[in-house]
């Protein structure tokens, strides 16, 4: 794993882990606030995440977290939902949303606007295709958006 920024470390830790208990990484951030740490690990599952999953996920992760040493100061383990206005950070993300609606802040504005919100009609290598309304298409660089998260998040389609 060397190389690997701390929360891949802990992904490709954990993946293993969440898979034997029918779950997915959705995504990993370490973070300092204020003078506290906290690793949070976000999971998803086919009808919804429930608090026994996030429970089972702390009590299989937690030793071998410890004993890989991954971290040398103390954090806080989370680990939760991505909640229903979830990021989509990742190819695969954006690929299984494909026509739901999606809010999107851009990092620069564009014509005075940095906020738009539509319909993710296209995911193309890193290029994402949103249809405004009135038909109107915005297409944009992954990595010249702020964020990209879901809007309207229909629970039929987790």
């Amino acid at each position: 794993m060397a190389g690997k920024n701390t929360a891949a470390k802990v992904e490709e830790l954990a993946a293993p882990f969440a898979r034997e208990l029918g779950l997915d990484i959705w995504d990993v951030t370490f973070t300092k606030e204020g003078t506290d740490w906290y690793l949070r690990i976000f999971i998803d599952k086919s009808g919804g995440v429930n608090i026994d999953d996030c429970v089972a996920l702390t009590h299989a992760v937690s030793a071998p977290l410890d004993e890989a040493d991954l971290i040398a100061q103390s954090y806080t383990l989370e680990i939760s939902s991505p909640g229903v206005e979830r990021e989509l950070k990742k190819d695969s993300h954006f690929e299984k949303y494909i026509n739901s609606p999606v809010t999107l802040r851009t990092i620069r504005p564009i014509d005075g606007v940095r906020d738009f919100g539509g319909v993710l009609k296209k995911y193309d290598g890193g290029t994402v295709t949103v249809e405004l309304g009135g038909g109107k298409e915005i297409v944009l660089n992954k990595k010249d958006t702020a964020y990209v998260k879901l809007d309207d998040f229909d629970s039929d389609n987790i």
